[in-house]
This record gives structure tokens, C-alpha cells and sequence, in this order.
């Protein structure tokens, strides 16, 4: 694995590239976080989701004003799969806009981003990541639980505001306690 260190003032993060392995064999799917020639790219997979209903929109604005909370699956410079990690709260995080390209999906490359935002939830000591999504299942497989909506904080619900089935959310919450 390589390793960069980035250091900006008294802030030293590091950025690692992870490659994905699929029955013990490297794949060449590298893991990494999103630059700013991510942005179009997201902006794309993203709306293929929300065009078939299966996610909600994100604006291209949105993805800028969030870009350095992306991690991208990345195969031979394409763009195959992406997940958010938003800090919410002291102690809590926020899971959004997981979407693999549907030509890849079924190769735990969704598993793998949820588990480097995971990850990156311990670095910064958050004890609890939530999501709001239309699989629970899949989010059920990494240890999260169904969890009423009404458990999380108002903090969350400024954001729904904005969308377009608010104040009828569809989606199911879930909650990793970490």
C-alpha cells in the first residue's frame, strides 16, 4: 500500500490507497479520496441512482461543498463506485450518497467503501454513524441496525428540508454504534 502524507498546519491526515481484492486476487479497484476531477463524475453516477429512484439527487453545488468527504472506488481511472462520511455531531456521522456503478456491483466494493468511512469515523473518535437509505439490508451486512428515524437528532433533519419527499422520508435509518 502507498502512503501520503498531507500536512496543512497542525492538521496531519493521512491518505492511503487501498486496492480491492475479490476471491484473494487484487482486482485493481483502488479506493481513495475524491479530487476535483471527481466532481462531474459523481455528479453522474449519482443521478443515474436518483433517476431510477433509488437515491436522492445531489446537486453538483452539493458535491463540491462536500467533495473532501468522499471516498472513490476507482478502476483504471474510472469512476465505479463512491460513499460519503459527513461529521454531523461531537459523536456523531453520517453515511450518504453510497452508489456503485451497476456494472459492479455484487463485488463488495460497496462493503469496502462503507468500511473506510467507518474507518475514518474511529480516526476522528465518532461513536455512532447513521444512514438514511433504501437498503437496509445491505447497510444490516456491516453491522448497522434499523433504528427509528425519530431516535436521531433535529440536527439531521435541516438538510431534509431541501428534498423533495420531505416531510414524507421514504428511506429506512440505520445506526452502527462503533
Amino acid at each position: 500500500m502507498r502512503e501520503k502524507s498531507l500536512k496543512k498546519g497542525a492538521l496531519l491526515y493521512k491518505l492511503k490507497k487501498h486496492r480491492c481484492q475479490e476471491d484473494g486476487k487484487n482486482v485493481g479497484i483502488i479506493l481513495r479520496k475524491a479530487l476535483m476531477c471527481d466532481v462531474k463524475p459523481l455528479y453522474n453516477l449519482f443521478y443515474e441512482y436518483s433517476n431510477a429512484g433509488d437515491m436522492l439527487p445531489r446537486s453538483m453545488s452539493d458535491i463540491y461543498e462536500h467533495l473532501r468527504d468522499f471516498y472513490i472506488a476507482e478502476n483504471s481511472g474510472d469512476i465505479i463506485g463512491a460513499c460519503a462520511l459527513t461529521i454531523v455531531w461531537e459523536s456523531l456521522a453520517e453515511i450518504r450518497s453510497l452508489a456503485v456503478k451497476r456494472s459492479h456491483t455484487g463485488k463488495l466494493i460497496g462493503t469496502e467503501l462503507i468500511k473506510k468511512c467507518i474507518d475514518e469515523a474511529k480516526f476522528f473518535k465518532v461513536t455512532n454513524i447513521f444512514a438514511l437509505t433504501y437498503k437496509p439490508q445491505f447497510f444490516q451486512k456491516s453491522g448497522f441496525t434499523v433504528v427509528d428515524k425519530s431516535e436521531l437528532p433535529h440536527k439531521i433533519w435541516s438538510d431534509c428540508i431541501n428534498c423533495v419527499k420531505f416531510p414524507d422520508c421514504d428511506e429506512t435509518a440505520v445506526m452502527l454504534k462503533l
